[in-house]
């Protein structure tokens, strides 16, 4: 198993040179660069997309021709761009500039924000605390709740117990998650009727005046509406993956000779059962984990007003932040690959007769 493991560690860094590639080639080509943008915001235009809505000359920043590159800088004197340039590297030439940039990358050396005059590393530190609370305890909630609820579907499958709950869940995932979260805020938050919960935020203005379970108390009663607007659309898929897998376990040969010898049904079900059909859910988990620790997010962050990861991403993709915007990529690219070789380490926690080496020889 350890040689499997250093092959999996090895292969993540072809894997991550080749997102890096693939997304800066791409920039390349994508008009409004940072200097753009500095070029809009000071001709008043406010950015440079609201410059190209207009019809004004900002659009024709994006032209390049001769020694007057950036057109719509007519009135800037050109000292001002190549400094401007030099400061954003941009005077390099791209394969000059990708390769720095992944050599800082591998010593997790992100460099410096351009807008905000502050290092990456410090940015996404800063985040990170929104973006775990939301992607842990949506993924823990949606486990401990539809992993059970799953098994007990599977074994009163066609009950009325069985039917209800179907149509609860798949009610609840084909409400979208940011009406969902809407709605919340609406009936819990001080929309219409109750005032249960906060408006904004991960914690209060005086978090640091309060006690250890106070502070514990007021975390969870921020968190709580953003984790359930998340969660909400998680449930359905978890909960009918498990029943499906537990279903088409049960029905098997060896579960059958199992009862038939006399064994107590709850030790058939967790003790033989529970190994095989968990496999299927347990492949899930990656995906799942990081598309509610990043995707969902930006929504759920943007309506809560909480200043996570996703919402940082997002506002630095409009605002062409590229350390921003590069940095996130590398650091959920690398959480993606290392959670995926988690979930073949719990592959066989669960099933110990797994085995990934033999497989690959």
């Amino acid at each position: 198993m350890g040689a499997y493991i250093l092959r999996r560690l090895l292969l993540i860094v072809p894997t991550l040179i080749g997102i890096m590639v693939i997304n800066f080639t791409l920039t390349q080509f994508v008009p409004g660069g940072p200097i753009e943008q500095i070029i809009a915001q000071m001709e008043g235009q406010g950015d440079v997309f609201q410059g190209i809505a207009g019809g004004g000359d900002v659009g024709e920043s994006f032209a390049a021709g001769g020694d007057d590159k950036y057109l719509g800088a007519r009135g800037l004197p050109p000292e001002f761009i190549e400094e401007l340039e030099r400061e954003f590297g941009f005077d390099k030439p791209p394969l000059e500039r990708f390769l720095t940039m992944l050599w800082n990358y591998l010593r997790f050396d992100f460099g410096e924000s351009y807008f905000r005059s502050v290092s990456v590393i410090d940015l996404v530190l800063e985040k990170m605390p929104v973006s775990i609370s939301l992607g842990l305890w949506s993924t823990l909630i949606a486990y401990l709740v539809s992993i059970p609820l799953g098994i007990r579907k599977a074994v009163r499958d066609g009950t009325p117990f069985d039917t209800w709950t179907s149509g609860a869940i798949i009610i609840g995932y084909a409400i979208p998650g940011f009406l969902f979260a809407v709605l919340l805020l609406v009936v819990f938050a001080g929309g219409s009727y109750f005032q249960w919960f906060p408006l904004r935020g991960l914690t209060s203005d005086n978090f640091e005046e309060l006690s250890l379970i106070g502070k514990i108390g007021d975390y969870f009663w921020h968190i709580t509406l953003p984790v359930l607007a998340t969660t909400i659309s998680s449930f359905a898929t978890l909960t009918l993956l498990t029943k499906n897998s537990f279903l088409d376990e049960i029905k098997k040969q060896y579960v059958i000779t199992a009862k038939a010898k006399g064994l107590a049904e709850t030790r058939v079900l967790y003790g033989h059962v529970f190994r095989n059909a968990m496999l299927i859910v347990i492949a899930g988990f990656p995906a799942m984990f990081i598309g509610v620790f990043f995707g969902a997010s930006i929504i759920i962050e943007t309506i809560f007003s909480l200043d996570g990861l996703g919402r940082m991403g997002f506002e630095a993709a409009v605002a062409r932040d590229y350390p921003v915007i590069f940095a996130t990529l590398y650091v959920f690219g690398l959480i993606g690959l290392l959670v995926g070789l988690l979930s073949d380490l719990t592959y066989v926690l669960v099933d110990p007769r797994i085995d990934f080496e033999s497989r690959e020889t």
